[in-house]
């Protein structure tokens, strides 16, 4: 993770020019005051959509508790929503854009999904199953591969034209 800092103030600066660019093609395309009153608008909207996605996402998470569900999904639902509204929060046309496309529906589960993946590769495989529940695996017939040294592997159910095959979770001595 501490590689990838490096790369924060550039991307940063690349995305402050980036929004500049935009506003000036926007502001001779519609006008400078209309530009600058879009901005607000979204800026006016992300802020009220950070309180309802907030909300929504605290919900869901109890919600998702007391019915003892795993709350993964909830949380990885309502922490895209927060980005998207903190995004459309933020003053400019790019970012805005951006927060907009995480608020809709498709964009949004495709977004949930990355998440989660990231979430399962960053954690134990105890936690990943604490928090998304238990998890299918496709199976392809062939030559059995030998599991990889240095991941977890999880294979809590495999489903096999139709038959369930338990398993179990292996996870590697680290050195």
């Amino acid at each position: 993770m501490r590689r990838y800092l490096r790369f924060v103030p550039p991307a940063l600066l690349l995305a402050v020019v980036a929004e500049l660019a935009v506003f000036i093609g926007v502001g001779r395309a519609v006008g400078f005051g209309a530009a600058v009153l879009l901005v607000f608008a979204a800026s006016l909207l992300g802020l009220v959509l950070l309180r309802r996605e907030g909300m929504r996402a605290w919900r869901g998470f109890r919600t998702s508790v007391e019915s003892r569900q795993p709350p993964g999904r909830q949380v990885t639902d309502g922490l895209v929503g927060l980005a998207g509204a903190l995004l459309l929060a933020i003053p400019g046309l790019l970012s805005g854009l951006v927060g907009v496309l995480l608020l809709v529906p498709p964009v949004r589960r495709l977004a949930r999904a990355g998440v989660q993946r990231a979430t399962e590769r960053r954690v134990s495989s105890m936690v990943a199953g604490d928090l998304f529940g238990p998890r299918t695996v496709r199976v392809r017939r062939g030559e059995p591969a030998a599991p990889p040294a240095e991941e977890d592997v999880v294979v809590p159910q495999v489903v096999d034209e139709g038959r369930a095959i338990e398993g179990e979770i292996v996870e590697p001595r680290r050195p």
